[in-house]
């Protein structure tokens, strides 16, 4: 079973990607913010990281940064509600940019991808 990290400040948006994500058959670990994301990365095994850009404190940006030193072969989805930032060439270094929708199709797609 892979174990897939959501990142978000937003707690409703964390509770409704755990539950998903879960009845999808991944076990699933959510941080608030982007210290407990590393921590969790360092700590566990984990396959995939799903992270929102624009979250308190530190920003999805730098966390990507941050997880990619961590684990150079980790796949990380930034999940946003803001297409503007990918145009930004820092985020370039995610496996993937998909949109913050109420259709988690394309989210769900796009990890059984990065995960086969």
């Amino acid at each position: 079973m892979s174990t897939i990290l959501v990142v978000d400040d937003e707690a409703n948006i964390r509770k409704l990607l755990e539950k998903e994500l879960s009845e999808e058959g991944y076990q699933v670990l959510s941080a608030p913010d982007g210290e407990t994301a590393v921590e969790l990365v360092r700590g566990n095994d984990v396959d995939l990281v799903v992270l929102d850009i624009r979250m308190e404190g530190q920003s999805g940006i730098e966390t990507l940064r941050q997880l990619i030193l961590e684990k150079k072969t980790l796949p990380v989805i930034l999940h946003t509600g803001y297409a503007e930032y990918k145009l930004d060439f820092s985020t370039w270094m995610a496996s993937a940019y998909v949109m913050k929708s109420s259709d988690l199709s394309e989210l769900k797609e796009t990890i059984r991808g990065l995960l086969s």
